[in-house]
């Protein structure tokens, strides 16, 4: 028994995910471990793994799932590959501004979706923010849905993100993030979506030349564990890890918000043509029921009303 209270007070955990060490994703992985080791009084630390190091957001979720990575972050777009109830979270413009998100994700309804990953072997232990989604890409400004024909714009696997390009005439072209800057920069893409933190992280106005404040879908990423190794823990460092996770979220919101100027000057100042005077009712007009009815046909209108309704 003595030997096992000896293993449990040096416990390090692997933290994976696939943003630069710059992103606000990293910058709240560190007040993560730096609390979590703080209120543990060192009985757990944290290793943090970023910019893709132990893999790509497919490997980090099987990593978690398989116990091999103990701990890690990505959008809710991966995890929808194995967890399709999720992907109510990325129906296009179904959140109306932050605070229609947090009153969603930080309630009951967003517990309930958290708690769907245990039956894949995972503990959600916070929604961090990827945020509201904007457009880049190479070829020309981008006001109304008749200018995105034809762009062919790297997606997330999220079958509300690819059936939404695919209305709207474009093609959507799924990809591991971790290749997106390549396939940019030699045009196997045209262009991408993603809010101006991770553009600007990630240097993608480098290699774009147009950005569009189409805001069409807002992005939750999930922190989270594998099930068994948090079901180890005593309860006391389990209730320890999941109010860091949710302090590292209000911390990471609140550098997005901060750092979202800065942001768009730094992309400004490349050289981007941007574009913030965006016909999103006709982008909306186009995509929001059709997308809509696919999920409801499937898991049913009750999560989908709900969250409608708290907009009102």
């Amino acid at each position: 028994m003595a030997a096992s209270v000896g293993a449990q007070a040096q416990t390090t955990l692997r933290f994976a995910h696939t943003q630069p060490t710059s992103d606000t994703h990293h910058l709240a992985a560190e007040r993560f471990a730096e609390l979590v080791e703080e209120r543990t009084d060192g009985e757990i630390t944290i290793s943090i793994h970023p910019a893709g190091e132990l893999g790509n957001d497919p490997a980090i979720l099987e990593g978690i799932r398989l116990g091999t990575i103990d701990i890690g972050q990505t959008g809710n777009p991966f995890y929808t590959r194995f967890e399709p109830k999720l992907n109510v979270l990325d129906l296009p413009f179904l959140f109306s501004d932050y605070e229609h998100v947090y009153q969603t994700i930080d309630g009951e309804i967003g517990q309930e979706l958290l708690g769907e990953l245990e039956k894949h072997g995972m503990k959600g232990l916070a929604f961090w923010e990827i945020g509201f989604r904007k457009l880049t890409n190479s070829k020309r400004a981008v006001k109304t849905p008749e200018d995105i024909k034809g762009l062919k714009i790297r997606t997330t696997p999220n079958p509300a993100h690819v059936q939404a390009f695919e209305l709207l005439g474009a093609a959507p072209t799924p990809m591991a993030f971790t290749e997106v800057y390549l396939a940019l920069e030699t045009g196997t893409v045209d262009g991408q979506e993603n809010p101006l933190n991770i553009i600007r992280s990630n240097q993608f106005q480098e290699v774009q030349s147009h950005l569009s404040f189409t805001d069409h879908a807002y992005t939750v990423s999930i922190v989270s564990m594998n099930l068994a190794k948090f079901d180890a823990l005593p309860e006391d460092q389990q209730k320890i890890l999941l109010d860091a996770a949710g302090e590292a979220a209000v911390y990471q919101r609140k550098l997005n918000r901060e750092q979202a100027s800065s942001d768009l000057e730094a992309i400004e100042a490349a050289g981007v043509e941007v574009v913030e005077d965006v016909d999103r009712e006709a982008f909306k007009t186009m995509v929001y029921e059709p997308v809509k009815k696919t999920y409801v046909d499937r898991f049913g209108p009750e999560i989908v009303d709900q969250i409608e309704s708290m907009s009102r």
